[in-house]
């Protein structure tokens, strides 16, 4: 009798080998690959990976998950597509990000400038934001029109330090926004050149200053008038080393879970594995999957059916 090798039987021997094989890798916990698992290796990261113009690279994340679990919740992406730094007292918009220095610049819309006078309030950072990403020493707060008793002019007057041999004459005299002191006074008022440190354990009521602002890529402004200032606030931020270029480098995107905020390595938007994407890959039910094994079992498949054939005498 004639077989096509569409229709050519196999035996029972043959047969009962191949169910074995499948409950084997079943049991194993490697079930058959869908289409989607197939072409996971090309689909998009499961990250937003810009807001706007500026990209978005671990350690940083937008998405809850996403990128390291030290920076959740910090980094905002609103429908204009502008970036916001997010703290207590408020989000701030994102400027740059210079992922080779690993430092942040963000600016603060209600923060006074050379150019306008803003109603003074508190910058707060959380604890955690303070050790992560903390501004940087070349970030300089300068506190304006400061009582003559406060702390910082007094007994804490260490504190306040030269800024690049600026004063606060040259402040209020050179700053349009700022002359205002200058003219209700009839004189320079006090004002400090300090760092992070001071407004992070003392508030604007505490310290008896009316305003403040904050200038950045201040070792390079000896000799520059406040007109030519770069105003904003530089942060730097640092984070342990957790094997995420293990993980980019097999071609996931570095995150955590979102409960335990444990290191995950996010090969697409439903699988995600616990270093890369290369040796197996875990499904939401924990699941590793390996397409080699399926690979292999399909090619034993083909040969079976060829010797099934040979065997036919056909």
């Amino acid at each position: 009798m004639y077989y096509s090798p569409l229709t050519t039987p196999f035996t029972s021997n043959t047969l009962n080998l191949i169910i074995l094989m499948i409950i084997t890798l079943i049991t194993l916990g490697y079930p058959p690959p869908t289409l989607s698992t197939l072409s996971s290796s090309s689909t998009s990261s499961p990250c937003k990976t810009s807001c706007g113009s500026i990209p978005i690279n671990y350690p940083f994340g937008i998405d809850d998950g996403c990128g390291a679990p030290q920076f959740r919740h910090m980094l905002s992406c609103n429908t204009t597509t502008d970036l916001f730094f997010t703290t207590p007292s408020g989000s701030y918009k994102v400027q740059h990000i210079d992922y080779d220095k690993k430092t942040l610049v963000i600016y603060d819309p209600s923060m006074s400038t050379c150019s306008i006078l803003q109603p003074h309030h508190d910058f707060i950072m959380t604890d955690v934001q303070s050790v992560t990403i903390p501004p940087t020493p070349d970030t300089v707060f300068a506190l304006l029109n400061c009582s003559v008793d406060s702390p910082v002019l007094n007994h804490y007057k260490n504190l306040c330090f030269n800024f690049s041999g600026h004063s606060c004459d040259e402040l209020y005299g050179g700053c349009n926004a700022f002359r205002v002191f200058h003219l209700l006074t009839n004189s320079s008022p006090p004002c400090c050149f300090t760092g992070y440190d001071t407004v992070r354990y003392m508030s604007m009521n505490i310290l008896d200053c009316t305003h403040y602002t904050t200038v950045i890529n201040t070792d390079n402004l000896k000799g520059i008038g406040p007109l030519d200032w770069v105003y904003g606030i530089k942060l730097s931020y640092s984070f342990p080393d957790t094997g995420c270029e293990r993980c980019s480098l097999s071609g996931g995107t570095c995150g955590y879970d979102t409960e335990t905020e444990g290191m995950l390595c996010l090969c697409s938007a439903s699988i995600n594995a616990t270093r890369d994407c290369a040796g197996g890959r875990l499904t939401a039910g924990g699941h590793r999957i390996r397409h080699s094994s399926w690979i292999y079992l399909h090619l034993i498949l083909m040969s079976l059916l060829i010797i099934t054939i040979k065997d036919s005498g056909l």
